[in-house]
């Protein structure tokens, strides 16, 4: 049987004049999916992600697991539908701060109770995250240098790492990952994330996927959407994977 993990219903996000970026936006994101959504400059594809994780206001609706984001309280349920951004914000101090200062958000250590019965997940920067971003190539002392001093591609890997690394997320929502990557960064991100898809001890049941690149969406995806001011609609592609 399959298994929902994210739906979506009649979602529709307006700009500040009332006219719509999107509307009548329907679809279901099932465990092992990799959603790539596609488009036109300005059709709303950051957007969508950021209504997926109740970062804008919308209508219609969204449901984890069949809940709504209120119903789990929104911080909470952000780090289980987690977007990861294009590029990190310039925030202060390292992303070693701010990995540590995350790590202790009630919203990370609140427990479900099949969670309860695991050990405690250690707090701050864990050696598997310093470990997954040395493989992505970036050394640890990239993880004590200021976010203002890091360049486009270290933001973004050590950005994934850090998502990763919390063992949150079932669902990750990914706004053009690794468009600041060479192409060798960018398979070894790319192979990363599909084999956590697949494999059965990982917390990470799915993933949608913005990319501007038809290639990577061909590799990475099984599943294909289009988006448009009226909608999106699902399209039938050879992934080749």
């Amino acid at each position: 049987m399959t298994e929902t993990v994210l739906e979506v219903n009649d979602l529709q996000c307006s700009r500040a004049k009332g006219d719509p970026v999107f509307s009548h936006v329907n679809f279901k994101v099932n465990a092992g999916d990799i959603v790539v959504v596609q488009g036109r400059s300005g059709s709303g594809k950051s957007t969508l992600l950021k209504c997926l994780s109740h970062m804008n206001i919308y209508s219609g609706e969204i449901l984890y697991r069949g809940k709504t984001p209120k119903s789990y309280g929104i911080p909470h349920y952000r780090t289980r539908v987690l977007y990861v951004p294009q590029r990190a914000s310039l925030l202060p101090g390292t992303p070693r701060d701010f990995m540590e200062a995350i790590s202790n958000f009630g919203s990370y250590n609140k427990k479900s109770s099949a969670e309860r019965s695991q050990s405690a997940r250690p707090r701050g920067l864990s050696h598997e995250t310093i470990e997954l971003a040395e493989e992505w190539g970036i050394d640890e002392e990239l993880w004590d240098r200021s976010w203002s001093n890091l360049s486009g591609g270290e933001m973004q890997r050590i950005a994934l790492a850090i998502a990763v690394g919390m063992k949150s997320a079932e669902v990750m929502l990914l706004d053009e990952p690794t468009s600041a990557l060479d192409p060798d960064s960018s398979a070894s991100v790319e192979n990363y994330l599909r084999s956590q898809i697949k494999a059965s001890d990982s917390n990470l049941k799915a993933l949608v996927w913005v990319t501007h690149s038809e290639e990577q969406g061909r590799r990475v995806g099984n599943r294909f959407m289009q988006l448009s001011a009226g909608g999106i609609q699902e399209e039938s592609v050879d992934s080749g994977v």
